[in-house]
């Protein structure tokens, strides 16, 4: 019985990479674009990079989940050997990393960490608890911390108790982290976030992966008082006045949009990544801010996925005082199963990870990899919003006028999932709206597409496999999906 559980999901996790193929293009394609370079690590040297930052001097910190920091000097040479320096050790599951005032900010299962070197022999010997405001008992509590906000904040995601529960204080809930260390609840409802951090508008966002009450992975949007989905962190409430009241336990088996107007405090998903299609277990990210260096995606999130050793895209709006927006592939074929991105200085994008726990499609145990731009233009989808009737989608390079001009050659389905306690969920209530009619921009860089009713709550697909550019290229990846929350108004 258990090698016939085996063949079957052997079968259908063939059937999945093959259908991720398909969707994804050719690595072949996507190396032409963005080669991948993979960065030399010492010898004898577990390297499984949790969190990264990059320091004035222009070095790369990183840190692992056998909780050591490690200063890179040399990552972005065009072969890269770069030197390694173990500058701290003895901490814990490193899955945050900044740097202020001559020190790290460390954020590591347990606790919030100040490191620094105090004698100024290249080597942490002070380390000094910032905040310890929540519980941890088992080794599924993760906590994951963002960089610091204007103000001076950090913001730390707290996975549940073995992903399923909430044993130890607080967990499931975002906590703020005030820069004198005054330590607040923020918002509730988290399962197993994979990163949290700001979007290219500044606003706060983290990864919830998918499970019980969460039927994909998604990016969501947190705000004060904010509800995320999940109400195992609901009996904590009692010691955090600040989260207000708790809220309505939402009904199994509804739909989000729906119960977000009975339980107030409910925040709907920003970006469903479709599961599967864009990734199984979704992890840290980071904003291209690189002017160009990195090609056409300025002020995009850069996603990695630690299931299937990829890396995508999204894009943030607000509609109506709510955020949503879309994800599109960028890139997969990496050697282990991402955990954390960030930007280099000579703008090109380190990529770090493991797979020890959960296994991954990548070949390594644990890798540092580099992706840069070869400076061709690919033809992308760079960005869909929302329109009072359908979308606006711009492109890359500009669209061959025959095809961008006709309906028949943007394909849109939608589907919606439900939302309940079960782990994981179907797409349902599937339909396929119709394309009243598209407008091409005179530069050929964007396409207006109107259809004959959107619908909120729903994710749409785009399938534009039709489209070609004046040189006839195809595009790169022909799919992307957006998550309507709210529709604008005429």
């Amino acid at each position: 019985m258990c090698l016939l559980i085996l063949i079957t999901l052997f079968a259908v996790n063939s059937l999945h990479a093959e259908e991720v193929g398909e969707r994804w293009g050719t690595e072949e394609r996507e190396r032409e674009f963005y080669p991948i370079v993979n960065i030399s690590l010492p010898k004898d040297t577990v390297i499984e990079a949790g969190a990264f930052t990059v320091l004035p001097d222009r070095r790369v910190a990183v840190g692992t989940r056998h909780g050591e920091i490690f200063l890179i000097d040399g990552v972005d040479a065009p072969k890269p050997t770069p030197t390694f320096h173990r500058f701290a050790s003895g901490l814990d599951e490193i899955f945050g990393l900044a740097w202020k005032d001559d020190a790290f900010r460390v954020t590591q299962s347990c606790e919030l960490t100040r490191v620094n070197d105090s004698n100024g022999d290249g080597v942490a010997d002070r380390f000094e608890t910032i905040s310890d405001a929540w519980g941890y008992a088992n080794y599924h509590e993760y906590a994951f911390g963002s960089k610091l906000d204007t103000n001076g904040n950090q913001f730390i995601a707290l996975g549940l108790s073995a992903s399923y529960y909430s044993h130890a204080l607080n967990r499931g809930f975002v906590m703020k982290v005030a820069p004198d260390g005054k330590t607040t609840a923020f918002a509730s409802g988290l399962r197993s976030p994979g990163g949290i951090g700001f979007d290219e508008h500044g606003s706060l966002f983290y990864i919830e992966s998918q499970g019980p009450w969460n039927c994909s992975c998604s990016l969501k949007a947190v705000s004060p008082q904010s509800f995320h989905g999940h109400p195992a962190s609901f009996h904590w409430y009692q010691y955090s006045p600040e989260l207000g009241v708790v809220p309505e336990m939402p009904n199994s088996g509804n739909r989000i949009a729906t119960e977000k107007n009975r339980v107030k405090q409910l925040t709907p998903y920003a970006v469903i990544f479709p599961y599967i299609r864009m990734g199984r277990s979704i992890t840290g990210f980071n904003v291209d801010r690189t002017q160009g260096k990195f090609g056409p995606f300025e002020n995009q999130l850069f996603l990695g996925d630690y299931t299937q050793s990829i890396l995508m895209r999204a894009t943030t709006e607000k509609v109506n005082g709510v955020w949503q927006g879309a994800c599109y592939p960028f890139r997969e074929g990496l050697s282990t199963g991402i955990l954390n991105v960030e930007f280099t200085p000579n703008g090109n994008l380190l990529c770090g990870g493991t797979n020890r726990g959960w296994p991954v499609r990548g070949i390594k145990p644990f890798a540092l990899e580099r992706l840069e731009w070869s400076g061709k233009m690919p033809f992308e989808i760079n960005r869909i919003t929302i329109e009072p009737d359908g979308f606006t989608v711009t492109f890359t390079k500009p669209v061959e006028p025959t095809t961008g001009r006709s309906p028949t050659s943007y394909a849109i389905s939608a589907f919606t999932h439900p939302y309940h306690a079960g782990y994981g969920g179907p797409e349902i209530e599937q339909h396929k709206p119709d394309v009243k009619s598209v407008s091409l921009s005179e530069d050929g860089l964007s396409a207006r597409i109107i259809l004959d009713k959107l619908r909120q709550g729903f994710v749409y697909e785009l399938d534009l496999v039709q489209l070609r550019s004046r040189n006839m290229d195809e595009l790169l990846h022909r799919n992307a999906f957006y998550t309507v929350n709210e529709i604008p108004s005429r």
